[in-house]
Parts: C-alpha cells; structure tokens; sequence
C-alpha cells in the first residue's frame, strides 16, 4: 500500500476518541424511561463551542462510494460537530491528527447502521461522506459570528478503500 492509500477500518470507540464521541446505543442503557419502554443513553457527546451556540441543521449530501479520493480535510476551531445519519446506512468519517496547525496522516472508519460520530472542536476530518442515499444527517454545531472553518486541499490526494 502506498502512502497515499488509506483502508478503512470500522468505527469503534477507542479507534475515534482522540478525535471525538461515537454515539451509538452500546452496552446497558443508564437509565430506564416512559413507563420503562425506552432505553436512555446519556450523554454520549461532548458539545463544545467557542462562543455562540448550538444548532441542528440538515445536510443532504450525495452519496460517494469506495474507492474514494480524499483532497480536502477542515476543522472547525470554535465548535464541535456532531453528524447524526438519519438512515441505518454506514458512513466514510475521515479525520487526521493536527501536526503542528496542518493535518496529519489521515484515518478512514467505516460506521455501523445505528452509529453516529461528535469531531471534537479542532479536528481535522473529511467532508460528510455517505456511501448509500438518501446522503440525510442532521447535524449539531456552533452556530455564531466569526470564521469557524479552515480548509486545506491535499496535493496529491488519497485513496480511500475498504480493504
């Protein structure tokens, strides 16, 4: 494999937490609610702003499909931002360590039906990338005044596959 591949490996806990929350309905809930017929999972993501506010907007984005080639990463440095797939189908979350103000080496995970991810505020990441329509999310961020988004195109691009 070459430097400019990258093999997506499926979206877990551990893998993710140095760029953010992955929200899914794992283990016991915390609590029981409505008369005991639901499930509560408390608090799964860490909203984090700046300033300004949280909102929830919603993207429809195209679907891509793999391989796919990785040009552009952002980051969001005064809020978190949280992807929350209104399907069952699996996503791309594409994401990178910040080297020194500039992304890192790029990971690929592939998401399982049911999970959602929070990037935490500064983490570089691809764009929404889903693999099947319809492409809909709803998605919490900051919502405020001032520039919250950077952007740095990868000369040459990756190539992201599944195996």
């Amino acid at each position: 494999m070459s430097r400019y591949e990258i093999t997506a490996q499926p979206l877990t806990v551990e893998a993710f937490a140095p760029f953010g929350d992955v929200l899914d309905c794992a283990g016991e809930p915390d609590k029981i609610i409505n008369a005991g017929l639901c499930g509560r999972y408390h608090d799964r993501a860490r909203l984090d702003f700046g300033d300004g506010r949280a909102g929830v907007s919603l993207f429809n984005a195209e679907p891509r499909s793999l391989p796919y080639t990785l040009d552009l990463l952002e980051r969001h440095p005064e809020g978190s931002q949280c992807f929350v797939p209104m399907s069952e189908h699996p996503f791309l979350v594409i994401v990178a360590p910040d080297e020194g103000g500039k992304p890192g080496e790029p990971l690929a995970f592939l998401t399982s039906p049911g999970q959602a991810i929070n990037f935490h505020r500064g983490t570089w990441h691809g764009v929404l990338t889903p693999l099947h329509a319809p492409g809909l999310f709803a998605v919490i961020d900051r919502i405020g005044d001032g520039a919250n988004l950077e952007e740095v195109h990868l000369d040459p691009p990756y190539t992201v596959s599944s195996d």
